[in-house]
């Protein structure tokens, strides 16, 4: 494999960059604490983790060259998306985001699966699995067998990601005493509900194949 932290560098920046995965897990880590955002990471990880056996085994290229099964996962996950941008504006009407106490948060874990979330918000998202076939290839030497060089980026793309958001849930957290005061949140719970629906239009109408 070469240039192995190149990929190295150009995955964190990567990473870094605000995505619908940053939206869920702000969203869950202010509404119920770092528990929820924590199980929502756990989420996002293992779906990394499909993408990447699903890149491994053909099931990406099978997707980026079939324009019906991307289109059905393109809109899958932008109504998901939407859906969850939706709920968002529907807690705020309900009055649902207040000073949350554990009493509030067992209620919610009870109702919401925030691993769930996390999980079909990144496995949903068909730029993903077009991401780790373009991307990983090009670090790679042209001739050998992809599986192991295949396996070692993603795991270790898994595991930046896992590092990140650990480190933005975790301060997120810290905040979350100026965070949950009621003004914050309905700002916040308004900007990320603004942001999950763009982001599931955005993947609704952008492009799939050239």
């Amino acid at each position: 494999m070469e240039q192995f932290w190149l990929f190295v560098t150009m995955a964190i920046l990567l990473i870094l960059l605000p995505g619908p995965d940053t939206a869920i897990a702000t969203k869950n880590t202010l509404h119920v604490g770092k528990k929820g955002g924590m199980q929502t990471v756990l989420g996002t990880c293992c779906a990394l983790c499909i993408h990447t056996l699903a890149a491994i085994i053909g099931l990406s290229a099978l997707l980026v060259q079939s324009a019906f099964f991307f289109s059905l996962f393109k809109y899958v996950g932008a109504l998901y998306l939407i859906y969850l941008g939706i709920k968002a504006f529907i807690s705020l009407r309900n009055n649902a985001i207040i000073e949350v106490d554990k009493t509030d948060k067992a209620k919610a874990s009870k109702q919401t699966s925030f691993f769930q979330q996390g999980f079909l918000t990144n496995l949903l998202n068909p730029k993903v699995a077009v991401f780790f076939l373009t991307f990983l290839p090009q670090f790679i030497q042209k001739g050998t067998d992809p599986f192991l060089p295949f396996l070692i980026m993603g795991m270790t793309y898994v595991l930046l990601t896992a590092l990140w958001f650990v480190l933005y849930v975790s301060f997120i957290h810290y905040l979350r005493h100026f965070m949950t005061k009621p003004s914050t949140q309905t700002v916040m719970q308004s900007i990320t509900g603004v942001v999950l629906i763009g982001f599931g239009i955005k993947l609704a109408f952008e492009k799939g194949q050239n």
